[in-house]
């Protein structure tokens, strides 16, 4: 009895004490856990700080408004103190004005000019000297003197000076005998003449002695030139000294004033005050306010919030340094883009933020996450950017669309032509979308508008390069592309033909547990091409003895001279020897993970019985008959090894029936549960059942039995 209590107490002392260990080891993981996420967080406050700091660092007026609409905000009072402008009507009269009254333009006499409009009419009127008379060319001689010796300007500076309103302008006089003593006259435009009103006054001044109607006949027109040639700089002078006094303002807003209710049309005045408001803000270049850095610091920091809890709650898994990195990096430099664009658009206003390819976001997150990944990281991006960008709403609205589009288009990008597609159908949804806000504002269609459907098609145009980039990214970051997959699940790919070549028995093998792994992992929901791609590599370190293994062996076992740890040291052996040529051949990480996680560290059990059986009396270390790789991590690898170790058990059925494979699906994976084959793997009992009845159907219907066709009966001679 003693004895009893003794060993029941001791039993329920070995379960505490298990259980304790237990706890301990879920303590342990919690605050692995938590480390983890506190290094993770640290680095979004560190992104927080650079986007504040990105952010531009003056005032910005960020409605959108026209007139006739209705104001779409908040009530908006003066956020400071600034000038009401004039409207450009108000102050081109007020230009026009102060020219009138206080604007003179400079003439000089250009002597040249009229003493080769002498001189070609000297020899033009010779032949109707000879037959006129000279006293038709002696009055007409004089004439051209004169008009010309008063002035006679050109019909631009005429209508210039016509539809300013002047009256008076001044000529540059250089007296004969002294020619640095110029000085200049002022003359009445009225004694100006052009050259049509010169020719007039010559034709109307005829003397009565002689006939007009023959005077005409000299052509006089042809030889009228103007004699007053602008003075450009003292005129522009005169005219900056007239406008000086110009004031382009006509009243002040003090802080705090109401201008527009919510609600309001925007009337002539409002439209005004508005315009007044966004010129100030947007040319004081005065640095916001200590208060507004504050805000700006929590909007974005609730935003990168909110997207680090989606990956602590959701997809803790990518809850590393470089996958951070790489989502947070893509979140600044989209709103570097947009800080630098919006900072140029105010001195190139047909420059607008539309023109940024936002959507590269979402592309690149998907192919290296997952969709939704993809999505949260857009939306986090665009509601940063907004806080940057003008009209944010119209901005919210284009860029959220087209995330939801482009997730949508490219859910398996694995071919170049669906970018084609899917930067087509962004194009013409960007398009369609601003044509809809347009005909909603009812504002009428203007240059801008013009402009930013330029900006969509530019845009559209840059995202093309998001394929390059994906390569660049890979590269930097050690990621795995579904195009990169595809080329690597090519039966072309140069180390699969030697895979095939060298060990054709493994290679036959491999592309049986391809098949299933994918055909599995899409069942269950995690990325079938990946699974193919890591079955298909996970056995070629049997490349560097293929014979020792039974697939490629033709009749002569090589392990018949070896002693079983010899034998299970090479057999071992083809995990490390898999990764070496992983290595050399530049496979991915994510690909040399399944050779060195598809047996795990489970134990090669034939050699264990066999040495097990030739030792009874010895004490075996199982770890000496095991593999030294590692556990899976991903469904996709716990999906692989499932498959890897039922195609090969598959193979040493004597007979294929449904009770057969049945039982060995279930004991193999029975077994692998049992040593904990799958504990670092994120994958669920519902999930491997799922694998299991998959394989089930694939096997079945791999090894179904055929029917024996009959001989043909010879015919007798």
């Amino acid at each position: 009895m003693s004895e009893q209590k003794v060993d029941t107490s001791t039993i329920i002392n070995n379960g505490l004490k298990a259980y304790e260990e237990k706890l301990q080891e879920k303590e342990r993981q919690e605050k692995e856990k938590r480390k983890k996420w506190i290094v993770n967080y640290a680095l979004f406050l560190i992104v927080t700080a650079i986007i504040v700091y990105i952010f531009p660092s003056t005032n910005q007026f960020k409605y959108a408004y026209a007139l006739g609409e209705h104001w779409g905000y908040e009530a908006l009072e003066a956020p400071i103190d600034f000038p009401i402008l004039k409207t450009e009507d108000e102050l081109k009269k007020d230009y026009n004005d102060l020219l009138k009254q206080y604007y003179t333009p400079y003439f000089h006499t250009d002597t040249e000019i009229i003493n080769k409009i002498e001189e070609r009419f000297t020899k033009g009127s010779k032949s109707n000297e000879a037959r006129y008379g000279e006293d038709y060319t002696l009055y007409i001689k004089g004439a051209i003197k004169k008009v010309c010796d008063e002035g006679i300007i050109s019909n631009k500076d005429n209508d210039d000076i016509e539809r300013i309103g002047i009256t008076k302008l001044k000529i540059l006089v250089t007296p004969k005998d002294n020619k640095e003593d110029n000085y200049y006259v002022e003359t009445d435009i009225k004694k100006i003449r052009t050259e049509k009103e010169a020719y007039n006054y010559i034709i109307e001044n005829v003397p009565n002695n002689l006939e007009r109607k023959i005077v005409k006949q000299f052509n006089i027109n042809e030889y009228l030139r103007p004699t007053l040639v602008i003075d450009e700089e003292q005129s522009a002078l005169s005219k900056k000294e007239a406008t000086m006094s110009m004031s382009r303002d006509k009243g002040k807003i003090e802080y705090g004033r109401k201008i527009v209710e919510r609600g309001e049309i925007i009337t002539n005045e409002t439209f005004q005050l508005l315009e007044s408001l966004k010129y100030e803000l947007e040319n004081s270049q005065q640095d916001v306010s200590t208060q507004a850095r504050a805000g700006q610091a929590i909007c974005v920091l609730c935003i990168l919030t909110a997207l680090f809890l989606y990956f602590v709650l959701f997809r803790d898994f990518y809850l590393t340094k470089r996958r951070m990195i790489f989502v947070l990096g893509m979140v600044v430099g989209m709103c570097a883009l947009t800080a630098y664009v919006t900072n140029l658009s105010y001195n190139m206003k047909e420059l607008t933020v539309y023109i940024i390819p936002y959507a590269i976001v979402p592309i690149t997150i998907s192919t290296f996450f997952d969709t939704r990944s993809a999505l949260f990281s857009h939306l986090a991006t665009v509601l940063i950017c907004s806080l940057i960008a003008p009209h944010e709403f119209e901005f919210l609205l284009l860029q959220i669309l087209i995330g939801m589009i482009c997730i949508s288009t490219l859910k398996k990008f694995y071919q170049r032509s669906q970018l084609f597609k899917t930067v087509g159908i962004i194009a013409s949804i960007y398009i369609i979308t601003y044509l809809g806000l347009v005909l909603t504002h009812a504002a009428g269609w203007d240059d801008n508008d013009t402009m930013v459907l330029i900006s969509f098609l530019i845009n559209a145009g840059l995202l093309l390069f998001s394929y390059p980039l994906i390569f660049v990214f890979e590269k930097l970051f050690n990621f795995t592309s579904d195009i990169t997959l595809v080329e690597l699940t090519n039966s072309n790919n140069p180390l699969l033909r030697q895979f095939s070549e060298v060990a054709p028995g493994s290679f036959q093998h491999s592309l049986q547990v391809s098949n299933l792994a994918s055909d599995a992992a899409d069942h269950i929901g995690c990325n079938a091409l990946l699974a193919r791609a890591g079955a298909l590599y996970h056995d070629i370190g049997k490349m560097a003895n293929a014979i020792y293994f039974t697939e490629n062996q033709n009749g002569y076992n090589p392990h018949s001279k070896l002693t079983a740890l010899e034998s299970v040291k090479i057999i071992t052996n083809h995990v490390s020897d898999g990764l070496i040529i992983a290595r050399k051949n530049g496979l991915p990480q994510q690909i040399q993970k399944f050779i060195e996680s598809h047996h795990g560290k489970n134990p090669v059990r034939y050699f264990y019985n066999t040495y097990c059986n030739e030792h009874p009396d010895e004490e075996v270390d199982i770890k000496e008959f095991s593999y030294k790789g590692q556990l899976p991590t991903s469904k996709e690898e716990a999906v692989v090894m499932i498959c890897d170790t039922v195609e090969a058990a598959s193979r040493s059925l004597d007979t294929y029936t449904d009770e057969k494979i049945n039982n060995l699906i279930e004991g193999l994976v029975a077994v692998q549960l049992k040593d904990g084959a799958f504990a670092d793997a994120p994958i669920t009992l519902k999930e491997i059942e799922d694998v299991k009845t998959i394989l089930k159907e694939k096997l079945k219907n791999l090894y179904h039995t055929r029917i024996r066709y009959p001989e043909l009966n010879k015919k007798k001679d």
